[in-house]
């Protein structure tokens, strides 16, 4: 049977996040879905060493082929995003002839601070590493050891510099529409609220918030009945 696995970053200040985007996939998918939070107390063969990042696994998506063994595919996500479409439309997607698969965004961002006061700056091909689909069996991603990626600056590794530019593959954007950054979009199929999700009371009114917003409320009903 194919079944999709999707790697999925959680930071326990966001956990609710982690639970709405989950929500989002199961209601639409219309093959099997496994889960994989990336908890940082679930990593015991890696310990984070570097100082910067807004969350807690800025650096551990950077694992997923690792976790998966080296074999088959995955697709990592952030946690603070919704989906809009069945995932096998992404799942589909899968091109073995790269090791990545990526939304190449290109833009300078409207906020120099994002949520909980973090800083947000400009660099090269930011929010590329936020959307992942894996071939984690890919000859080059077996360099992607917990001490390898522990020993590397982050300008490395969320660049994808250990591949050659043609082994990194394109989405369309509509894979991971960044919400405040982009116009507001109705083809989005993943929205990514990267500058705060609006679980964060100062994001609960911005651009593209209501969608968050509903899909939360229809994750919690079942709870409340």
């Amino acid at each position: 049977m194919n079944i999709i696995s999707i790697v999925v970053g959680f930071d326990q200040k966001e956990a609710v996040a982690y639970h709405v985007f989950c929500q989002s996939i199961i209601e639409k998918a219309s093959l099997p879905c496994e889960f994989l939070p990336l908890a940082e107390n679930t990593l015991s063969e890696y310990k984070e060493t570097h100082k910067d990042g807004s969350n807690k696994f800025i650096y551990s998506r950077f694992l997923t082929p690792y976790l998966k063994k080296f074999t088959g595919w995955a697709i990592f996500a952030d946690g603070d995003m919704i989906c809009n479409v069945d995932i096998k439309e992404l799942w589909e997607k899968r091109d073995p002839t790269k090791a990545v698969q990526v939304v190449k965004h290109n833009y300078k961002t409207k906020r120099n601070i994002k949520y909980l006061g973090n800083k947000n700056e400009d660099y090269p091909r930011k929010n590329w590493s936020s959307l992942i689909l894996w071939n984690c069996e890919h000859p080059k991603n077996r360099i992607l050891m917990p001490q390898f990626i522990q020993s590397q600056p982050g300008s490395y590794l969320h660049r994808f510099s250990w591949l050659d530019d043609d082994e990194i593959g394109e989405l369309n954007k509509d894979w991971n529409w960044l919400a405040i950054e982009y116009p507001d979009s109705e083809s989005a199929k993943l929205i990514h609220y990267t500058l705060g999700t609006p679980c964060f009371f100062e994001f609960r009114d911005t651009e593209m918030s209501e969608k968050w917003i509903n899909q939360y409320q229809k994750t919690i009903e079942g709870m409340e009945k």
